[in-house]
């Protein structure tokens, strides 16, 4: 099992990125066979124009305090992605982040949830535990009755993991669980200490085949406002906007929102109707 801890996962994810690059992708001119994949650790400092002793001590976790200009060097040398150079600055210079509560949910807050309707829309804490949704977010994702939730919150990526795989195709579950597993990473890398998460990591590197292959790959990916269209088995054709809000004063939580097509909208509202009857 990968060993989780404050200080290794800089090291392994400029492992990572380094592992999956060429000679030929940097530029470089290769001379003879080599025994590993990727770029060695002395050709990624000299692209990032830094000592390579230093890097190494940079790969290896130990606590040295690297520049902006630095890490940018060295996400330039290892083509990163915008979402990936944020994640090493992260996990090269981590920000002591404030945490709340998750259960200081305010009135309000819970209205609104509701009012949005038959949208589907919810409320997850820094872990993905879910603290707050609705009655489409119960349809359409297969949330339990959140009126009969009265012990531990239920775990987003935990129901994605058990039981997303029944409620789609191999192909599209593949593909999708990669994206979930890399913004899940992103989201841990703003707590890396934080014993729930820990727990969690823990939980589904043991009980997920699929977690266990690709958390190790250390892909990230930061959750952006896009389009979806799916068909859902038992429901039919669906289309959202999806927006992700963060609620002032509440930095550990994220407002999940799909606003839907009026097409959409109709048939959770008709299936909603059906189901209170």
């Amino acid at each position: 099992m990968e060993e989780i801890s404050s200080r290794l996962p800089l090291g392994e994810f400029l492992r990572s990125r380094r592992e999956r690059l060429t000679l030929e992708e940097v530029g470089l001119v290769s001379y003879g066979r080599r025994r590993t994949p990727g770029l060695r650790r002395e050709e990624v400092a000299q692209l990032a124009h830094i000592g390579t002793s230093w890097y190494t001590s940079l790969e290896q976790g130990r606590s040295i305090n690297p520049s902006e200009d630095v890490l940018n060097n060295i996400a330039e040398a290892l083509r990163l992605t915008e979402d990936e150079r944020h994640h090493l600055h992260l996990l090269a210079r981590p920000v002591q982040q404030q945490t709340v509560e998750d259960q200081q949910l305010n009135t309000g807050l819970e209205r609104m949830i509701k009012a949005l309707e038959p949208n589907p829309a919810f409320v997850i804490g820094r872990c993905w535990d879910l603290l707050l949704w609705n009655q489409a977010a119960e349809l359409v994702f297969g949330f339990p009755s959140f009126s009969e939730v009265t012990q531990e919150n239920p775990n987003w990526m935990r129901l994605l993991l058990t039981t997303g795989k029944r409620r789609m195709n191999m192909e599209d579950w593949e593909s999708k669980a990669e994206v979930i597993v890399a913004r899940f990473r992103a989201d841990y890398a703003h707590y890396p200490n934080d014993s729930r998460f820990k727990e969690l990591i823990g939980e589904f590197m043991q009980s997920s085949p699929l977690f266990r292959e690709k958390w190790p790959l250390h892909d990230v990916q930061v959750v952006t406002d896009c389009h979806k269209q799916w068909n859902e088995p038992g429901i039919g054709e669906l289309e959202f906007e999806h927006v992700t809000l963060q609620p002032q004063g509440h930095p550990d939580l994220k407002l999940m929102i799909y606003t839907a097509t009026a097409e959409t909208a109709a048939r959770l509202q008709l299936l909603m109707n059906t189901r209170e009857h």
